[in-house]
């Protein structure tokens, strides 16, 4: 089965470097242009990008997105800039008329401002954005979100082979209508570490990390990314790539890798939750 229709691009190293086991730092222009070329000549044409990923929407806009399905997202409003601004800000430097998607980075916001929600909704109703939501971290986030009446038509939220959390939730909104990204399939390249260099504060999964980099090499990443594409209630899994050659690997061994089973062991949400790990 072909999943690229499935992969979207993640964009924050090409605003920044990015992810603990990233090398090369941020992906250069051409770079950038190359991975936006081959993604769209391979059907991948989900890109996600937001405002606070540096200059990454500055970039992107350098070439022509209207063939992508482009998702971006704002940080809470200001005084002096609210979500209008934002939007209007993105679409001029992404060089596009409108968005795919669009949703709240910090969603705790539109919980101490329930009327940034209906602004939401009425640039959806004038068709600036197409669907509206947002990324969540946790599970009550959610919960308590939807207990708000802020239905989405889109989150995006982490999953992956350590990372359950969002399961039951995620298949109740699929069944309402909700369109399903899910990002960190590779959990910021904490997979692919070499576990005799990672701190103390990893020693949770040190030895499950180096049993999958055991068994399948260097396949590992096209495990990773089939075991998520795999779940029929996922629509999306946003992937960072930092060239096309990366790109190229995973998408083309996605078919050929083997379908791990499920993970059935709690891990800490110190660990799934890159926002607790120790600086480097």
């Amino acid at each position: 089965m072909n999943f690229n229709h499935k992969i979207g691009l993640g964009t924050v190293q090409f605003g920044m470097p990015y992810g603990i086991s990233n090398s090369g730092g941020q992906t250069s222009d051409k770079e950038v242009a190359d991975i936006l070329k081959y993604a769209l000549s391979n059907n991948v044409l989900f890109i996600d990008t937001a405002s606070a990923y540096g200059n990454a929407e500055d970039i992107l806009g350098k070439t022509n997105l209207e063939p992508f399905k482009v998702i971006s997202k704002f940080m809470p409003p200001t005084a002096s800039v609210g979500i209008e601004e934002q939007l209007n800000q993105s679409l001029s430097k992404l060089q596009i008329g409108s968005l795919y998607g669009y949703l709240a980075h910090r969603p705790t916001d539109l919980l101490k401002n329930p009327h940034h929600w209906l602004e939401l909704e009425r640039l959806r109703e004038e068709n600036k954005v197409g669907k509206i939501g947002y990324s969540l971290n946790t599970v009550e986030e959610l919960i308590t979100l939807l207990d708000k009446d802020m239905i989405p038509d889109l989150v995006q939220v982490p999953y992956n082979y350590f990372d359950n959390r969002f399961r039951h939730q995620l298949i109740e909104l699929k069944s309402q209508g909700c369109e399903i990204h899910t990002r960190s399939a590779f959990l910021q390249g904490l997979f692919f570490m070499n576990v005799d260099e990672l701190p103390v504060f990893f020693a949770e999964v040190k030895e499950d990390i180096q049993n999958l980099q055991t068994e399948f090499k260097e396949s590992l990443a096209s495990v990773l990314l089939k075991y998520v594409l795999s779940l029929d209630f996922i629509d999306c899994v946003i992937m960072g790539v930092e060239n096309v050659q990366q790109l190229s690997l995973n998408i083309t061994n996605i078919s050929e890798a083997p379908i791990i089973k499920d993970w059935n062991r709690k891990i800490s949400d110190l660990i799934l939750m890159p926002v607790n790990w120790p600086s480097k």
